[in-house]
């Protein structure tokens, strides 16, 4: 495995990490103000920060080489540092309109979409000019089997008709969301696996009825937001159908290889950012009259949190090269390894940078409070932990004893 980046990785790592230095870290408490004092309201230079980006070529980068004309012509290895360096401010993604939910619709859409819903939908969302919520997650079943879930979505002549209600929906409190993506059942009667279809649904279509925004660990996570949605005889155009009916978990499984190497690599960079702020801040404070970094505990930790963002940054890798080269299905085991690995990572470093920094690394003096709550919460997004290790495991014991 040869894990170096290319030289064109290379060069947009320096420009991506130039950009940073220069527009967003200056920015960073100035955003996290007023995102915390004016609700449901984007910041105001954040417009300027996406043009100045595109203008620069730092736009879409996410999308892997085989998505023919959408993609930049990055392999997902070669887009993982650039994540990772987005990661370091948890808002700085969208910047370079490589923000989820975004990135998985956009893969959904250009994959999967026809030629005139992404005309409709991918153009405008690949512009930034509008933004979409992916809504699966149900409030009534346990959701981590998708199997589950019990929206139904029914054709009626030129139109499907849809009922349910779903929670989670990320991006959905977004004033400037305007298309869902909603996964329901077809064909109940069907096997358990074809079930399933998506389908495009406008935020604004009668009988869409937001119920309230959803508080993760008491933070609104304002302007995006995660909401509770009621569908009620919602009616769109059967053309609104992605491929066709029963195609909605091959269509999921596609959305969530790439898409689980953006968010591991984003939270390797929010960790490393962490273990940063925590080596600063150990380098100036003093306790019993020596500075806090020459604690036996302390350097410990440091070394342990460096260990383990190494550990995790290599792992993911070797993730994105295997889906890169053998595609997500081959890749399939790696990549339930990362979202076991990378999330409790995460968590685990950031909370001693928190233990670190006192009173302070609780409050919003720093971004730690944000990393932690974003490794918390993946942890459970996109399916928890115990569902990655029960098909990992049972995949293992497969392979083992054959």
């Amino acid at each position: 495995m040869n894990f170096e980046y290319t030289e064109r990785s290379k060069e947009l790592q320096a420009r991506i990490d130039d950009f940073m230095q220069a527009h967003i870290f200056p920015r960073e408490k100035e955003y996290g103000e007023f995102v915390l004092n004016n609700l449901w309201q984007h910041y105001p230079e954040l417009e300027k920060l996406k043009d100045l980006a595109r203008k620069e070529g730092l736009w879409n980068l996410f999308l892997p080489k085989d998505y023919g004309e959408f993609s930049p012509g990055l392999t997902n290895l070669e887009y993982a540092p650039l994540a990772a360096l987005m990661g370091r401010v948890t808002w700085a993604s969208e910047v370079f309109n490589c923000s989820a939910p975004d990135t998985g619709n956009m893969e959904v859409l250009a994959k999967f979409g026809s030629p005139e819903q992404q005309e409709k939908w991918l153009k405008p969302l690949m512009e930034g000019k509008i933004r979409s919520a992916f809504l699966m997650t149900e409030p009534a079943v346990a959701s981590s089997d998708a199997t589950n879930i019990e929206t139904s979505i029914v054709r009626d002549g030129e139109e499907y008709v849809i009922n349910g209600r779903k929670w989670w929906s990320s991006g959905a409190m977004n004033p400037s969301t305007e298309i869902y993506i909603v996964m329901g059942k077809t064909d109940p009667s069907a096997h358990r696996h074809v079930q399933q279809s998506m389908i495009l649904v406008p935020a604004n279509a009668p009988g869409v009825k937001v119920i309230r925004p959803l508080r993760v660990y008491g933070n609104l996570e304002s302007p995006e937001g995660h909401a509770e949605i009621d569908l009620t005889n919602v009616r769109v155009p059967a053309s609104n159908l992605l491929v066709g009916e029963g195609k909605g978990f091959e269509i999921a499984q596609g959305r969530l290889g790439p898409g689980r190497i953006h968010h591991c690599m984003r939270l390797i960079g929010a960790a490393d950012r962490a273990l940063d702020l925590m080596c600063k801040r150990v380098a100036v404070r003093e306790t019993f009259g020596k500075k806090i970094a020459q604690y036996s505990s302390i350097r410990q930790d440091i070394a342990k949190s460096r260990c383990e963002i190494e550990q995790a940054r290599l792992l993911t890798l070797s993730a994105a090269d295997k889906i890169d080269r053998f595609g997500v299905k081959e890749a399939k085991d790696l990549i339930a390894m990362i979202k076991i690995v990378v999330p409790q990572m995460t968590c685990t470093v950031v909370d001693r940078a928190i233990q670190a920094h006192g009173g302070m690394g609780v409050c919003q003096d720093t971004p730690l409070y944000s990393f932690w709550i974003y490794g918390r919460i993946i942890r459970i997004a996109d399916g928890p932990d115990e569902v990655h290790m029960y098909q990992l495991g049972r995949n293992t014991i497969k392979q083992r004893t054959v």
